[in-house]
């Protein structure tokens, strides 16, 4: 066995590498965006997997003149709520030097001062260039490291591409690597397939454009699969929906072309995963449990907040109406969808084609049920809602201009799915009124100041039926 090699074992099965590093960690983790248990202490770290992407323990890091990359799996142990994990599992890149340059000093985690990396300092290895680019040539070489199995798909991947930092991820950090390809690294890790990489692969295997294809991703093998990053092409010179959106309102110009072109895209995409993947019937029971669910996040959400008391009669009523629905034999197919579907959740490109992106879900939520089978008309739901954020995000508040765009967007959806979405008011109703719940309870917590947009969606929905 090589000097390297013998290195990289020893320190993976360190059984000191985690206490030393726990110091460090207790302060560095909780201060991340993308950390999901902010306002619980973590109690302790156990380590799921280490694997040295470049070697760490030799002569030239301790003499100041090298660079090593540490992956890690960790597990937070945290006091458990109700609707949070006790235990969540993160991904960890770490730099490591015995002297950190001014330039990485943002990317400071501190010095370790026992164990296998002691008198080093460890830093977020993902804002340094090299270490960043070693990543890329992992995936122009896919393999085996250690815990870690690197894959590609399709043609080779350019060489040397300088990797640049995103700032503007909050669940996730992301990389590009000049203008050809976008790297996501998810950073809390849950069991299975990503449907970030799940859901594009299947598109891509049936021909449909609307989404990036993945070009490569790693995986952790051990000890089962668990996603860690998907390589996309960069859609270079794109802009994001909502930018767009908001351009248009300050101009004030139309946005219904877009919007109907968006429903199209929306279509196709629904349309792609119906035929890629499977399509299980809601039936009453399953109906019948939908709207359940509803009610419970309803109820839920009125004890956190007051202002939505008074709307609860009329806003159970929608999700009654489903109920009902199912109750009378009603039946519909469940499918694969987007789940987080927004129109920072698109882009158009500067011919006017548009492509959606991020298929990992809301991330807040449990993996297996990011990947349990939905109604199309939860997507649509969200991007209607998305349309009044944006008309509300606008002085002075718009309201044409949004409904102008929602039925843009349900008339492009319904010219390539052959199916309205307002065919079935019932359904579209009570998804619409969960996606505002959910935004009440977020606003109220995370962005007080915005609680008016979700609260003139409640007044406008509960209202419905009067």
């Amino acid at each position: 066995m090589s000097e390297a090699a013998s290195t990289r074992v020893a320190l993976a099965d360190s059984t000191a590498l985690l206490p030393s590093l726990a110091p460090l960690l207790h302060e560095w983790l909780p201060r991340q965006r993308w950390f999901a248990g902010k306002g619980r202490p973590v109690t302790a770290f156990s380590l799921v997997s280490a694997t040295e992407i470049l070697q760490v323990g030799t002569g030239s890091v301790a003499a100041g003149t090298g660079t090593g990359l540490l992956h890690l799996l960790v597990r937070a142990h945290q006091p458990a709520t109700p609707a949070q994990s006790p235990d969540d599992c993160y991904q960890l890149l770490l730099g490591v030097r015995a002297v950190l340059p001014p330039r990485l000093a943002p990317a400071l985690i501190g010095q370790v001062t026992e164990g296998p990396l002691a008198g080093r300092t460890v830093y977020e290895g993902l804002h340094d260039p090299r270490l960043a680019g070693l990543l890329l040539e992992r995936f122009r070489t896919p393999g085996t490291l250690g815990a870690l199995r690197f894959d590609r798909s399709g043609p080779a991947i350019a060489a040397g591409l300088a990797p640049r930092l995103l700032e503007t991820d909050q669940s996730n950090t992301s990389l590009v690597y000049g203008d050809a390809y976008i790297l996501k690294i998810f950073r809390r890790i849950f069991p299975g397939t990503n449907p970030d990489l799940e859901l594009p692969l299947a598109l891509a295997q049936e021909g449909c454009g609307r989404v990036p294809a993945p070009v490569a991703w790693f995986e952790s093998i051990t000890p089962r699969p668990l996603t860690l990053g998907v390589l996309q092409p960069f859609l270079s010179g794109a802009e994001d929906g909502w930018r767009l959106a908001l351009r248009a309102l300050a101009a004030g110009l139309d946005f219904t072309d877009e919007a109907h072109a968006l429903g199209r895209a929306t279509a196709e995409v629904h349309t792609a995963l119906a035929a890629a993947l499977p399509t299980p019937a809601l039936h009453r029971a399953q109906t019948e449990r939908l709207a359940a669910s509803m009610v419970r996040r309803l109820e839920a959400a009125a004890q956190a907040v007051p202002e939505l008391v008074p709307y609860v009669p009329g806003l159970r009523a929608a999700f009654d109406a489903v109920a009902a629905l199912g109750h009378r034999g009603r039946d519909w197919a469940a499918q694969r969808v987007h789940g987080d579907l927004h129109l920072g959740q698109t882009l158009r490109a500067a011919d006017g084609f548009w492509s959606l992106i991020d298929f990992e879900g809301e991330p807040a939520r449990p993996l297996p049920e990011r990947r349990r089978p939905q109604l199309p008309v939860r997507d649509i739901a969200g991007m209607l809602r998305s349309f009044d954020y944006a008309a509300r995000s606008h002085r002075p508040w718009n309201a044409d201009w949004a409904a102008r765009c929602r039925t843009a967007y349900c008339e492009g959806y319904a010219d390539a799915a052959g199916v309205d979405p307002r065919s079935e008011p019932e359904l579209l109703r009570a998804h619409e009124t969960d996606k505002a719940v959910y935004e009440v309870l977020y606003e109220a917590r995370h962005r007080p100041d915005w609680l008016p947009v979700p609260m003139a969606a409640i007044h406008r929905l509960a209202a419905a039926d009067d």
